[in-house]
């Protein structure tokens, strides 16, 4: 089968066209004939290395020392399951599913294997394998981080980073859950924010949302990119501040920060959920979300598709395109 292997750490030019040997499923797995995956800017991180140099080492070890552990990145997808090992209760030859092999990679191939428990669900019947491979990773993190702040009805939530994978799904999550959503975007994404509900959108180049006065319930950094002292700040005094690409450093200011206030500061990194991801196929289908979809490239193309992520100014989500089909 075709995939796209990571060779080294570096460059996306270090991504290359491959003929690798076809997965054969276990007894308590499923063989997925992959459709669509994306680029995510934790698959950029992982192929280039670029990690803080708190977490420099640990990151080393869990990643591979010299190159890549996994050879194929690729952190969510959409396909159809081609074979099912003989214990598989769940799902059949045929289903139409979507899923987030999370840091487990395998998703830049033709084919991948996943256990039936994993974080696997069917697609949403009212999206193409493009826009489902698009739901997973932004949906799944956008949804956990949400839970963990108990984002409700009638609270002021503020999204950091408000047009891009988790951004959009945290948008429109923020937006079910009943509370008054500001965006905090750049100037050319100010209008795809308003379209997704937010009631309030920020041009972070031309606003410091810190020092505006306002104050908010829960503040939402998608992106890792904001002013922690200054989201502190702006939080009420019982407020939550929820951190999705939290490092070791920004984990001890939280904990902190935490010990001297009566705020709840939350990091870390999202776990693949099944039934988020189910979930998030009924809010789909029930059209309350929508993912976000910036380009498509062909698998050939993975490299450049890097390239362009790599620039940090992506809308929502960058999909690959596989031996490929749009029918839904």
């Amino acid at each position: 089968m075709k995939a796209i292997v990571c060779t080294r750490y570096g460059p996306p030019e270090v991504l290359q066209l491959k003929e690798v040997e076809k997965p054969t499923p276990r007894n308590n797995e499923v063989r997925i004939k992959i459709f669509a995956t994306t680029v995510t800017s934790g698959d950029s991180r992982m192929r280039s290395f670029t990690v803080p140099l708190s977490f420099w080492l640990l990151a080393r070890i869990a990643l591979g020392l010299r190159k890549p552990k996994k050879a194929i990145l690729g952190s969510e997808l959409a396909g159809e399951i081609e074979s099912a090992g003989e214990d598989v209760k769940l799902f059949k030859k045929g289903d139409q599913v979507f899923a987030y092999p999370g840091h487990n990679g395998g998703a830049y191939a033709e084919y991948i294997c996943m256990p039936e428990n994993g974080c696997l669900a069917i697609k949403p019947a009212n999206m193409t394998f493009e826009e489902a491979a698009a739901i997973p990773f932004g949906g799944n993190t956008a949804l956990y981080f949400l839970r963990k702040g108990n984002v409700r009805s009638g609270q002021k939530v503020l999204i950091y980073g408000a047009s891009g994978s988790v951004g959009t799904f945290a948008v429109q999550l923020a937006k079910y859950f009943g509370a008054e959503v500001t965006g905090v975007c750049g100037t050319t994404n100010l209008e795809l924010v308003k379209s997704l509900g937010a009631d309030k959108v920020i041009d972070y180049t031309k606003e410091d949302f810190t020092k505006n006065g306002e104050t908010y319930d829960v503040i939402f950094d998608a992106v890792g990119k904001s002013s922690f002292s200054g989201c502190i700040r702006s939080l009420k005094k019982e407020g939550i501040y929820l951190h999705a690409v939290a490092t070791p450093a920004v984990m001890l200011r939280m904990r902190w920060a935490s010990m001297m206030s009566s705020k709840k500061l939350i990091g870390g990194t999202a776990i693949p959920d099944t039934e988020n991801l189910i979930l998030l196929k009924e809010l789909v289908e029930a059209g309350k979300i929508k993912p976000v979809i910036d380009r498509c490239y062909p698998l050939e193309q993975t490299a450049e598709a890097h390239r362009y992520v790599d620039k940090g100014h992506k809308k929502g989500n960058v999909v690959i395109t596989i031996s490929g089909s749009t029918e839904m």
